[in-house]
């Protein structure tokens, strides 16, 4: 409970300093909306229609209590319903965001695993690499060099656009794949790092070496013991990738023309269409701020002497 209390005035602080921020961007969007022959009076007009008269304080309470009331505005430009939008693409990013993740647990953990069970092999300096070097890579570099060599060179999958996984399975992985590893190359070689530090310093921990010497095989001690026991900096990592990805999309989805939030917020910001912006940050860090929260109770799951 008393974590559920503390996400009420987070969500408040940070979606005021988002609201400010937003509003602070260069340019007029009255201005852009009307074009520059527009009279002084015709602009002000606009501007109290919209309410961008009124000071930022009053603009954001008056923002908040519609959007308590599930109404996030209209577009500046479209007079489109932004709750509509931004929900109507909200399905395609978590689908793109979902399948970063996927590749970025089960080929960090794979790594990871293979390290420990390899020593000092090729295969542990493989891993090790991939820690180092994947970290080090920008996804919007990487993403240019699949698509190039690919779908330019090799023709195997779809340089842009996407399909729902409800219309087309087949469609959807071919259109998806590119982007998502992407997405989760770096926080592949995150939790590769990660879990890998926390797993040697299980594998030489007193319980580990009790479980050797009962005559467990090495395969049973590192599943059911080493791996256990190491999950708990993977799941903070796993949290804290899922903000990193929301955040990504904004230029992943733009490179490979997807359909979701990102690409509405890179146009909203073109286009200065502040409203629509505002919806769609706050439904990022409403996401990013359950997810936080849910990873808070794995981690009390996982260890439960943990108590906030």
């Amino acid at each position: 409970m008393g974590r559920l209390l503390y996400v009420v005035p987070m969500l408040l602080i940070t979606t005021l300093i988002v609201f400010s921020f937003i509003l602070l961007i260069p340019g007029d969007p009255v201005q852009v909306l009307l074009g520059e022959n527009a009279t002084q009076e015709t602009i002000a007009q606009l501007r109290q229609h919209l309410g961008l008269d009124k000071p930022i304080i009053m603009q954001y309470f008056d923002w908040l209590k519609n959007a308590f009331q599930g109404d996030l505005g209209r577009s500046i430009f479209t007079g489109e319903q932004v709750d509509e939008a931004v929900f109507g693409r909200l399905g395609v990013t978590i689908q793109l965001v979902i399948v970063s993740m996927i590749i970025s647990v089960a080929g960090g953990m794979f790594f990871a695993i293979t390290s420990i069970f390899f020593p000092n092999s090729w295969m542990d300096f493989v891993a090790r690499f991939f820690g180092t070097l994947g970290t080090a890579i920008p996804n919007f570099w990487l993403a240019m060099i699949l698509v190039l060599f690919l779908s330019l060179k090799l023709g195997w999958v779809p340089a842009t656009g996407f399909t729902s996984i409800t219309e087309s399975p087949v469609d959807f992985f071919k259109g998806i794949l590119l982007p998502a590893i992407a997405l989760g190359a770096s926080g592949m070689a995150q939790i590769t790092r990660h879990l890998r530090s926390a797993m040697m310093e299980v594998m030489s921990a007193d319980f580990v070496r009790t479980a050797y010497s009962k005559g467990g095989s090495r395969w049973r001690v590192i599943f059911k013991h080493a791996l256990q026991n190491a999950m708990l900096p993977v799941v903070t990592t796993i949290g804290i990738l899922f903000g990193n990805k929301l955040g990504a999309t904004v230029v992943i989805e733009s490179i490979f023309a997807i359909p979701g939030m990102g690409q509405l917020a890179v146009n909203s910001i073109l286009q200065r269409d502040f409203t629509m912006l505002q919806g769609v940050v706050l439904v990022m860090i409403v996401m990013v701020i359950l997810i936080n929260l849910i990873t808070d109770i794995v981690y009390a799951i996982l260890d439960p002497r943990i108590d906030y």
